[in-house]
């Protein structure tokens, strides 16, 4: 995160475990595209999660993030990253 980027990049204790579980390139590869999201919370091929209001998911590869956005304070909190078999599962 630069001094330019408006949003301030979050994780839950839940992603943070998440992450610690990936290969060491795919968990680089993940941090890198969430801490993007500090620029631009919602690039071009990031979709809300139909039936979830208010969270939003981006493609790493065969992974996937499930982020919110705090607009009012300007915040993204990373929630959930695993495979896209399962990071579904439980929300």
């Amino acid at each position: 995160m630069s001094a330019a980027d408006p949003f301030t990049v979050e994780y839950d204790p839940k992603a943070l475990k998440e992450v610690s579980r990936l290969d060491k390139p795919v968990a680089r590869r993940v941090i890198k595209a969430i801490n993007a999201l500090s620029a631009d919370p919602r690039p071009g091929g990031v979709r809300p999660l139909v039936g979830y209001p208010g969270l939003w998911r981006i493609r790493v590869g065969e992974y996937r993030v499930v982020y919110t956005i705090k607009d009012t304070e300007l915040v993204v909190l990373a929630l959930r990253v695993a495979h896209r078999s399962s990071v579904y599962r439980g929300l």
